[in-house]
């Protein structure tokens, strides 16, 4: 749904009616993740894709028949297909599970105050029930900051307060995800699958050393999504005009700006100064902090050294455990364009707990579901 909030947004602004369909399960290796969307309105515009174009036509008629209808919301499953060239079917050989429904921008104006909290880069979630009774499929709740709302199916009751709870509890997480709740008589009375779609702001990338590497990173790291910053203590290397892509340039001592900045499970460090003065106050605060990724650039022989250097300093072995040194994977990357490659590919991997390694070695599904950590993928012999 996230994909297209721009335009849900202003469909919602419009009261104009749409149908809604939704990735709310895959499996194998399909082309769009959890969460993806496409919505047609009644005068048979579509926006947005699920499949990368294997399935489209047949989900267009589903919508297309849930507008006419008026219909309660449906699933459809769609897999893979090799009898018939012309069957609707994934050539990848994955699976999609879809949610179509009706979505009715006047009885349900909380789904416009979300999508244009999303629109605009703020904080919201929808949670969308994608298994249930008849009743409640397809009813959907909004998070927007401490409070929430709901279609009448949800109602303010037990069920709707456990849904409100789950998907406050998934935005805090920044990440989309299909959740199972209910069955307890005090809190959920009714078993429910749940899609969360989560609007948080942007991970952030704090880059410090305000060199030419630095420069290529933060132009991958603002297409990757990243709020990209960029520090240095050095105010005639950290300006604006050398970062055009950052989105902020920092002129501050690396570790008195890092003591005092936001940060969270999804922020990347990425540590380019390679200079002790610089790295090793910088890289001991950052180890003991909760953030998704730390990295630092350098020799392996300034990387032996910068362990000996924040061992004395008091950093345990568990701590140097999630140091990323030297930064990157091995692409053989040189230049400072192939080595911000290096650096993002090692990061998605991490994000993803996967292996970095090519997939012609790796086993399984391409697209694993989140979470699946790299040493529970087979590899090749």
């Amino acid at each position: 749904m996230l994909n297209i909030a721009d335009t849900l947004h202003r469909w919602c602004r419009e009261e104009r009616p749409f149908a809604l369909a939704t990735v709310v399960d895959v499996t194998g290796s399909a082309p769009l993740p959890i969460g993806t969307s496409v919505v047609v309105d009644e005068d048979g515009k579509a926006i947005g894709s699920i499949s990368g174009g294997c399935v489209e036509g047949a989900v267009y008629e589903l919508c297309r028949q849930v507008l006419r209808d008026r219909g309660p919301a449906q699933r459809a499953w769609f897999g893979y297909s090799d009898d018939d060239a012309f069957a609707v079917g994934l050539t990848c050989g994955g699976e999609l599970d879809v949610l179509i429904q009706r979505i009715d921008p006047v009885a349900q104006p909380h789904l416009g105050a979300a999508l244009a909290e999303a629109a605009e880069g703020r904080p919201a979630a929808v949670a969308q029930v994608v298994d249930g009774s008849e009743g409640l499929l397809g009813a959907t709740l909004s998070v927007l900051g401490d409070s929430w709302i709901g279609d009448r199916a949800l109602g303010d009751g037990p069920t709707g307060r456990a849904v409100a709870d789950r998907a406050a509890a998934q935005l805090r997480t920044g990440r989309t995800g299909l959740l199972s709740l209910g069955g307890d008589a005090d809190t959920c009375p009714e078993q429910l699958s749940v899609l969360v779609h989560a609007a948080a702001t942007r991970p952030r990338m704090l880059i410090f050393g305000a060199i030419d590497f630095a420069a290529a990173l933060a132009q991958a790291g603002r297409f990757l999504g990243y709020h990209v910053t960029v520090c240095d203590a050095r105010p005639v290397f950290a300006t604006e005009a050398r970062f055009p892509y950052a989105d902020e340039v920092v002129v501050d001592w690396p570790h008195h700006y890092l003591a005092q900045t936001a940060v969270d499970g999804r922020t990347a460090v990425c540590v380019l100064t390679h200079d002790a003065k610089f790295d090793i106050p910088l890289l001991r605060l950052a180890l003991g902090l909760p953030v998704g990724y730390v990295g630092a650039m350098g020799s392996r022989r300034t990387h032996d050294e910068r362990l000996r250097r924040l061992r004395e300093v008091g950093v345990t072995d568990g701590q140097l455990a999630r140091l990323h040194s030297p930064i990157g994977l091995d692409l053989g990357a040189r230049s400072p364009e192939e080595t911000a490659i290096s650096i993002t590919a090692e990061i998605i991997a991490h994000a993803n707990r996967s292996t970095g390694l090519p997939l012609a070695r790796v086993t399984g599904p391409i697209h694993r579901v989140s979470g699946v950590a790299a040493a529970d993928v087979p590899l090749k012999a």
